[in-house]
Protein backbone atom coordinates (compact mmCIF):
# COMPACT_ATOMS: atom_id res chain seq x y z
CA UNK A 1 0.00 0.00 0.00
CA UNK A 2 1.07 3.54 -0.87
CA UNK A 3 1.42 5.68 2.34
CA UNK A 4 -0.91 8.68 0.56
CA UNK A 5 -0.46 10.66 3.55
CA UNK A 6 2.92 11.04 3.33
CA UNK A 7 3.03 11.62 -0.28
CA UNK A 8 2.71 14.83 -2.70
CA UNK A 9 0.72 17.42 -0.22
CA UNK A 10 0.38 19.76 -2.61
CA UNK A 11 -2.05 18.80 -5.08
CA UNK A 12 -5.73 19.23 -4.88
CA UNK A 13 -6.70 15.52 -5.43
CA UNK A 14 -4.65 14.59 -2.42
CA UNK A 15 -6.51 17.75 -0.73
CA UNK A 16 -10.16 16.19 -1.40
CA UNK A 17 -8.93 12.37 -0.32
CA UNK A 18 -7.80 14.16 3.14
CA UNK A 19 -10.92 15.37 3.70
CA UNK A 20 -12.65 12.67 2.81
CA UNK A 21 -10.73 10.35 5.40
CA UNK A 22 -11.30 13.30 8.08
CA UNK A 23 -14.70 13.02 7.00
CA UNK A 24 -15.04 9.13 7.79
CA UNK A 25 -13.18 9.17 10.89
CA UNK A 26 -15.33 11.90 12.39
CA UNK A 27 -18.83 11.19 11.32
CA UNK A 28 -18.27 7.09 11.03
CA UNK A 29 -19.52 4.75 8.44
CA UNK A 30 -21.18 6.56 5.51
CA UNK A 31 -22.88 6.14 2.08
CA UNK A 32 -21.12 7.85 -1.37
CA UNK A 33 -24.05 10.49 -1.41
CA UNK A 34 -23.09 11.38 2.52
CA UNK A 35 -19.69 11.63 1.33
CA UNK A 36 -20.32 13.72 -1.59
CA UNK A 37 -22.59 16.24 -0.32
CA UNK A 38 -19.55 16.53 2.64
CA UNK A 39 -16.81 17.63 0.12
CA UNK A 40 -19.09 19.07 -2.46
CA UNK A 41 -18.06 16.63 -5.43
CA UNK A 42 -20.82 15.14 -7.51
CA UNK A 43 -21.36 11.14 -6.72
CA UNK A 44 -19.53 10.01 -10.23
CA UNK A 45 -16.49 11.72 -8.99
CA UNK A 46 -16.73 10.81 -5.13
CA UNK A 47 -17.15 7.48 -6.44
CA UNK A 48 -13.94 7.64 -7.84
CA UNK A 49 -12.00 9.20 -5.24
CA UNK A 50 -13.64 6.51 -2.81
CA UNK A 51 -12.61 3.78 -5.57
CA UNK A 52 -8.85 5.00 -5.33
CA UNK A 53 -8.75 5.16 -1.19
CA UNK A 54 -9.82 1.67 -1.29
CA UNK A 55 -6.64 0.96 -3.78
CA UNK A 56 -4.65 2.37 -0.94
CA UNK A 57 -5.56 0.68 1.46
CA UNK A 58 -7.60 3.74 3.68
CA UNK A 59 -10.91 3.13 2.55
CA UNK A 60 -13.19 -0.13 3.82
CA UNK A 61 -16.89 -1.13 1.44
CA UNK A 62 -19.29 -2.45 4.33
CA UNK A 63 -21.73 -4.03 2.07
CA UNK A 64 -25.39 -2.85 1.59
CA UNK A 65 -26.61 -0.23 4.28
CA UNK A 66 -29.60 -0.82 6.38
CA UNK A 67 -32.55 1.27 4.66
CA UNK A 68 -36.64 1.76 4.90
CA UNK A 69 -37.23 1.46 1.40
CA UNK A 70 -35.75 1.56 -2.16
CA UNK A 71 -32.27 0.44 -3.32
CA UNK A 72 -29.61 0.43 -0.36
CA UNK A 73 -26.69 1.88 -0.67
CA UNK A 74 -23.44 0.80 -0.01
CA UNK A 75 -22.07 1.82 3.17
CA UNK A 76 -17.61 3.26 3.24
CA UNK A 77 -15.46 3.40 6.53
CA UNK A 78 -11.67 3.88 7.66
CA UNK A 79 -9.63 1.24 7.84
CA UNK A 80 -7.88 0.93 10.85
CA UNK A 81 -4.92 -0.68 9.64
CA UNK A 82 -4.00 1.63 7.36
CA UNK A 83 -2.09 4.27 9.44
CA UNK A 84 -1.13 4.53 13.11
CA UNK A 85 0.05 7.43 15.14
CA UNK A 86 2.54 7.46 18.05
CA UNK A 87 2.06 9.45 21.25
CA UNK A 88 5.11 10.24 23.49
CA UNK A 89 4.74 11.87 27.37
CA UNK A 90 7.67 12.88 28.36
CA UNK A 91 8.14 13.16 32.46
CA UNK A 92 10.79 14.41 34.87
CA UNK A 93 12.02 11.34 35.56
CA UNK A 94 9.52 8.59 32.97
CA UNK A 95 8.36 8.68 29.66
CA UNK A 96 4.93 7.07 28.14
CA UNK A 97 4.88 5.78 24.90
CA UNK A 98 1.68 4.56 23.03
CA UNK A 99 -0.04 4.03 19.72
CA UNK A 100 -3.24 4.58 18.28
CA UNK A 101 -4.80 3.75 15.20
CA UNK A 102 -6.22 5.65 12.27
CA UNK A 103 -10.05 5.09 14.44
CA UNK A 104 -8.41 6.38 17.20
CA UNK A 105 -8.08 2.85 18.70
CA UNK A 106 -5.57 1.98 21.22
CA UNK A 107 -2.93 -0.88 19.47
CA UNK A 108 -1.34 -2.30 22.58
CA UNK A 109 -0.39 -2.00 26.39
CA UNK A 110 0.78 1.22 27.16
CA UNK A 111 4.85 1.10 27.63
CA UNK A 112 6.04 3.10 30.82
CA UNK A 113 10.38 3.41 30.64
CA UNK A 114 12.90 5.13 33.04
CA UNK A 115 14.20 8.30 31.85
CA UNK A 116 15.97 11.31 32.91
CA UNK A 117 14.43 14.37 31.57
CA UNK A 118 17.11 17.00 31.55
CA UNK A 119 17.64 20.03 28.96
CA UNK A 120 21.00 18.62 27.20
CA UNK A 121 21.45 17.08 24.20
CA UNK A 122 22.74 13.70 25.19
CA UNK A 123 18.63 13.29 27.66
CA UNK A 124 17.65 14.40 24.05
CA UNK A 125 19.88 11.87 22.15
CA UNK A 126 18.30 9.26 25.05
CA UNK A 127 14.71 9.95 24.27
CA UNK A 128 15.34 9.27 20.45
CA UNK A 129 16.87 5.78 21.26
CA UNK A 130 13.70 5.41 23.22
CA UNK A 131 11.34 6.00 20.83
CA UNK A 132 13.35 3.99 17.74
CA UNK A 133 13.25 0.63 20.17
CA UNK A 134 9.75 1.69 20.91
CA UNK A 135 8.74 2.04 17.31
CA UNK A 136 11.17 -1.14 16.48
CA UNK A 137 9.36 -3.17 18.92
CA UNK A 138 5.49 -2.01 17.51
CA UNK A 139 3.44 -5.42 15.70
CA UNK A 140 3.29 -3.13 12.50
CA UNK A 141 5.75 -2.19 10.10
CA UNK A 142 7.67 1.48 10.92
CA UNK A 143 6.01 2.38 7.19
CA UNK A 144 2.76 2.58 8.55
CA UNK A 145 3.20 5.14 11.28
CA UNK A 146 2.17 8.34 9.80
CA UNK A 147 3.54 10.80 12.75
CA UNK A 148 5.07 10.60 16.31
CA UNK A 149 3.33 13.36 18.84
CA UNK A 150 5.81 14.30 21.83
CA UNK A 151 4.87 16.06 25.10
CA UNK A 152 6.91 18.46 26.58
CA UNK A 153 6.36 21.18 29.83
CA UNK A 154 6.84 24.38 29.28
CA UNK A 155 6.75 26.70 26.26
CA UNK A 156 6.22 24.84 23.24
CA UNK A 157 5.96 26.72 19.44
CA UNK A 158 3.69 23.85 17.85
CA UNK A 159 3.50 24.79 14.40
CA UNK A 160 7.25 25.75 13.62
CA UNK A 161 8.43 22.91 15.95
CA UNK A 162 10.56 24.71 18.61
CA UNK A 163 10.57 24.33 22.55
CA UNK A 164 11.78 27.07 24.03
CA UNK A 165 12.13 25.74 27.64
CA UNK A 166 13.64 22.20 26.64
CA UNK A 167 15.91 21.34 23.75
CA UNK A 168 16.38 24.55 22.24
CA UNK A 169 20.03 24.77 20.65
CA UNK A 170 20.15 26.73 17.68
CA UNK A 171 17.67 27.81 14.62
CA UNK A 172 16.76 24.01 13.45
CA UNK A 173 13.45 23.24 15.23
CA UNK A 174 13.87 20.72 17.79
CA UNK A 175 10.90 18.62 16.13
CA UNK A 176 13.02 18.56 12.81
CA UNK A 177 16.00 17.28 14.80
CA UNK A 178 14.06 14.37 16.21
CA UNK A 179 12.73 13.75 13.01
CA UNK A 180 15.87 13.22 11.41
CA UNK A 181 17.07 10.47 14.07
CA UNK A 182 13.88 8.38 14.12
CA UNK A 183 12.45 8.81 10.57
CA UNK A 184 8.78 9.11 11.01
CA UNK A 185 7.33 13.14 10.90
CA UNK A 186 7.25 14.75 14.23
CA UNK A 187 5.02 16.83 16.22
CA UNK A 188 5.46 19.03 19.21
CA UNK A 189 3.07 19.95 21.91
CA UNK A 190 2.96 21.58 25.38
CA UNK A 191 1.76 18.65 27.83
CA UNK A 192 -1.16 20.60 28.89
CA UNK A 193 -2.86 21.16 26.04
CA UNK A 194 -2.34 17.11 25.13
CA UNK A 195 -3.82 16.32 27.94
CA UNK A 196 -6.94 18.28 27.85
CA UNK A 197 -7.26 17.07 24.34
CA UNK A 198 -6.86 14.07 25.62
CA UNK A 199 -9.46 14.25 28.39
CA UNK A 200 -12.14 16.48 25.30
CA UNK A 201 -11.35 13.53 22.65
CA UNK A 202 -11.39 9.90 25.28
CA UNK A 203 -11.78 11.29 28.83
CA UNK A 204 -14.33 13.30 31.12
CA UNK A 205 -15.33 15.62 28.47
CA UNK A 206 -19.53 14.68 27.38
CA UNK A 207 -19.89 16.97 24.67
CA UNK A 208 -19.42 20.34 26.23
CA UNK A 209 -17.55 22.59 24.09
CA UNK A 210 -15.89 25.63 26.38
CA UNK A 211 -12.92 23.95 28.81
CA UNK A 212 -10.31 24.68 31.12
CA UNK A 213 -7.61 22.06 32.04
CA UNK A 214 -5.41 22.20 35.14
CA UNK A 215 -2.53 20.13 35.07
CA UNK A 216 -1.61 20.04 39.04
CA UNK A 217 1.87 18.65 38.65
CA UNK A 218 5.63 19.65 39.92
CA UNK A 219 4.32 22.59 37.84
CA UNK A 220 0.89 23.92 36.97
CA UNK A 221 -0.24 24.54 33.54
CA UNK A 222 -3.48 24.91 31.71
CA UNK A 223 -4.95 23.94 28.48
CA UNK A 224 -8.12 25.58 27.15
CA UNK A 225 -10.91 24.24 24.84
CA UNK A 226 -13.06 27.14 23.71
CA UNK A 227 -15.99 26.12 21.28
CA UNK A 228 -14.62 22.91 20.58
CA UNK A 229 -11.00 24.04 19.67
CA UNK A 230 -7.60 23.91 21.70
CA UNK A 231 -6.95 27.70 22.03
CA UNK A 232 -3.08 28.01 21.58
CA UNK A 233 -3.03 31.52 21.59
CA UNK A 234 -1.17 34.21 18.98
CA UNK A 235 2.37 33.10 19.46
CA UNK A 236 1.33 29.30 20.59
CA UNK A 237 2.02 29.94 23.99
CA UNK A 238 -1.03 29.99 26.22
CA UNK A 239 -1.70 28.21 29.05
CA UNK A 240 0.69 29.60 31.52
CA UNK A 241 -2.09 29.78 34.31
CA UNK A 242 1.04 29.02 36.91
CA UNK A 243 2.99 32.14 36.12
CA UNK A 244 0.46 34.47 36.99
CA UNK A 245 2.30 37.12 39.38
CA UNK A 246 -0.19 35.81 42.39
CA UNK A 247 1.81 36.28 45.84
CA UNK A 248 4.35 38.97 47.59
CA UNK A 249 6.38 36.58 48.58
CA UNK A 250 10.02 36.17 47.49
CA UNK A 251 9.62 32.34 46.44
CA UNK A 252 11.60 32.18 43.21
CA UNK A 253 9.51 30.38 40.22
CA UNK A 254 11.08 27.91 37.92
CA UNK A 255 10.60 30.53 35.07
CA UNK A 256 12.94 32.95 37.48
CA UNK A 257 10.22 35.36 38.48
CA UNK A 258 9.18 35.67 42.02
CA UNK A 259 5.52 35.37 43.87
CA UNK A 260 4.34 33.13 40.55
CA UNK A 261 0.97 30.88 40.87
CA UNK A 262 3.10 27.70 41.00
CA UNK A 263 4.53 28.71 43.94
CA UNK A 264 1.96 27.96 46.34
CA UNK A 265 -0.02 25.86 44.25
CA UNK A 266 2.00 22.88 42.61
CA UNK A 267 4.00 19.51 43.36
CA UNK A 268 6.92 21.97 43.89
CA UNK A 269 4.75 23.97 46.60
CA UNK A 270 3.84 20.62 48.21
CA UNK A 271 7.59 19.78 48.66
CA UNK A 272 8.86 23.03 50.18
CA UNK A 273 5.79 23.00 52.37
CA UNK A 274 6.60 19.56 53.55
CA UNK A 275 10.02 20.10 54.21
CA UNK A 276 9.55 23.72 55.76
CA UNK A 277 6.46 21.72 58.65
CA UNK A 278 8.68 19.03 59.04
CA UNK A 279 11.50 21.02 60.23
CA UNK A 280 9.45 23.02 62.36
CA UNK A 281 8.43 19.47 64.37
CA UNK A 282 5.13 18.57 62.47
CA UNK A 283 4.62 15.02 62.24
CA UNK A 284 3.67 13.09 59.01
CA UNK A 285 4.03 9.33 57.89
CA UNK A 286 5.91 10.79 55.01
CA UNK A 287 8.75 11.64 57.66
CA UNK A 288 10.84 8.99 57.25
CA UNK A 289 10.89 8.83 53.51
CA UNK A 290 11.40 12.73 53.41
CA UNK A 291 14.83 12.07 55.92
CA UNK A 292 16.39 9.27 53.74
CA UNK A 293 15.58 10.77 50.25
CA UNK A 294 15.68 14.39 50.96
CA UNK A 295 12.51 14.69 48.85
CA UNK A 296 8.95 12.50 48.25
CA UNK A 297 7.49 12.01 44.68
CA UNK A 298 4.11 13.02 43.75
CA UNK A 299 2.75 9.37 44.25
CA UNK A 300 4.04 9.12 47.58
CA UNK A 301 1.95 12.36 48.50
CA UNK A 302 -1.02 11.49 46.72
CA UNK A 303 -0.85 8.04 48.94
CA UNK A 304 -0.39 9.54 52.28
CA UNK A 305 -3.43 12.13 51.61
CA UNK A 306 -5.57 8.91 50.88
CA UNK A 307 -4.59 7.77 53.95
CA UNK A 308 -5.58 10.47 55.89
CA UNK A 309 -2.38 11.95 56.88
CA UNK A 310 -3.27 15.08 58.34
CA UNK A 311 0.09 17.11 57.41
CA UNK A 312 -0.36 16.06 53.71
CA UNK A 313 -4.29 16.79 53.87
CA UNK A 314 -3.27 20.14 55.20
CA UNK A 315 -0.98 20.80 52.24
CA UNK A 316 -3.24 19.72 49.93
CA UNK A 317 -6.02 21.77 50.99
CA UNK A 318 -3.61 24.63 51.29
CA UNK A 319 -2.59 24.19 47.54
CA UNK A 320 -6.21 23.89 46.22
CA UNK A 321 -7.48 26.91 47.95
CA UNK A 322 -4.99 29.13 46.28
CA UNK A 323 -5.72 27.05 42.85
CA UNK A 324 -9.55 27.66 43.46
CA UNK A 325 -9.12 31.45 44.33
CA UNK A 326 -7.20 32.58 40.86
CA UNK A 327 -9.38 29.58 38.44
CA UNK A 328 -11.98 31.62 39.68
CA UNK A 329 -10.54 34.32 37.69
CA UNK A 330 -10.48 32.57 34.50
CA UNK A 331 -13.64 31.13 34.93
CA UNK A 332 -14.67 34.79 35.30
CA UNK A 333 -13.11 35.33 31.84
CA UNK A 334 -14.00 32.57 30.01
CA UNK A 335 -17.78 31.16 31.23
CA UNK A 336 -16.33 27.76 30.52
CA UNK A 337 -19.22 24.75 30.88
CA UNK A 338 -16.56 22.10 32.52
CA UNK A 339 -12.89 22.66 34.29
CA UNK A 340 -10.96 19.45 34.94
CA UNK A 341 -8.51 19.20 37.11
CA UNK A 342 -5.70 16.91 35.90
CA UNK A 343 -2.06 15.79 36.59
CA UNK A 344 -0.94 13.72 39.40
CA UNK A 345 -2.04 15.87 42.44
CA UNK A 346 -5.69 14.91 41.08
CA UNK A 347 -5.15 11.86 41.82
CA UNK A 348 -6.44 13.05 45.63
CA UNK A 349 -9.91 13.48 44.00
CA UNK A 350 -12.15 15.12 46.50
CA UNK A 351 -9.52 16.20 48.86
CA UNK A 352 -8.27 18.92 45.96
CA UNK A 353 -11.40 18.98 44.51
CA UNK A 354 -13.45 20.28 47.88
CA UNK A 355 -10.69 23.27 48.82
CA UNK A 356 -10.72 24.32 44.76
CA UNK A 357 -14.63 24.06 44.43
CA UNK A 358 -15.27 26.15 47.70
CA UNK A 359 -12.46 28.92 46.88
CA UNK A 360 -14.08 29.71 43.39
CA UNK A 361 -17.44 29.78 44.74
CA UNK A 362 -15.92 32.79 47.17
CA UNK A 363 -13.92 34.64 44.29
CA UNK A 364 -15.99 33.99 41.25
CA UNK A 365 -18.99 35.59 40.03
CA UNK A 366 -22.31 33.27 41.28
CA UNK A 367 -23.77 33.37 37.99
CA UNK A 368 -20.59 32.23 36.54
CA UNK A 369 -19.79 29.74 38.58
CA UNK A 370 -23.12 28.46 38.81
CA UNK A 371 -22.97 27.03 35.50
CA UNK A 372 -19.28 25.57 35.62
CA UNK A 373 -18.69 22.36 36.43
CA UNK A 374 -15.65 21.11 38.01
CA UNK A 375 -14.67 17.54 37.92
CA UNK A 376 -11.29 15.38 38.14
CA UNK A 377 -9.70 13.63 35.63
CA UNK A 378 -10.96 10.47 33.60
CA UNK A 379 -8.02 9.53 32.59
CA UNK A 380 -5.66 10.30 35.25
CA UNK A 381 -1.70 9.67 34.25
CA UNK A 382 -2.55 8.72 31.10
CA UNK A 383 -4.17 11.69 30.42
CA UNK A 384 -0.93 13.55 28.12
CA UNK A 385 -0.42 10.14 26.31
CA UNK A 386 -3.85 9.33 25.10
CA UNK A 387 -3.90 13.42 24.16
CA UNK A 388 -0.55 12.88 22.11
CA UNK A 389 -1.14 9.71 20.47
CA UNK A 390 -5.07 11.48 19.32
CA UNK A 391 -3.06 14.58 18.89
CA UNK A 392 -0.67 13.33 16.28
CA UNK A 393 -3.54 11.79 14.42
CA UNK A 394 -5.50 15.01 14.55
CA UNK A 395 -3.06 17.12 12.94
CA UNK A 396 -1.85 14.64 10.15
CA UNK A 397 -5.41 14.33 8.83
CA UNK A 398 -5.75 18.57 9.48
CA UNK A 399 -8.79 18.21 12.19
CA UNK A 400 -6.86 20.73 14.40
Amino acid sequence: MDNFLLSDQSSKNFMIKKKIIRFLVLSGDSSISDISREIEMSVPTTTKLIGELQEDGYVLDFGKQNSDGGRRPNSYGINPDAGYFVGIDVHRKKTMLGTVDLKGRQVEEDVVIEYKHENNLESLETLCKLINTYVNNLPVPKSKILCVGINLSGRVETAAGYSHSFFYFGEQPLSQMIEERIGIPVTLENDSRAMAYGEYMAGVVKGEKNIIFINLNWGLGSGLILDGKLYYGHSGFSGEFGHISAFNNEIICGCGKKGCLETEASGFAMQRILSEKCNSGSTTILSETLAAKGEINLQEFVDAVLKEDILAIEIVEHIGHNLGRWLAGLINIFNPELVVIGGPLSLTHDYIRLPVKSAIKKYSLNLVNQDTELVVSKLGERAGLVGACLLSRSKTLGIV
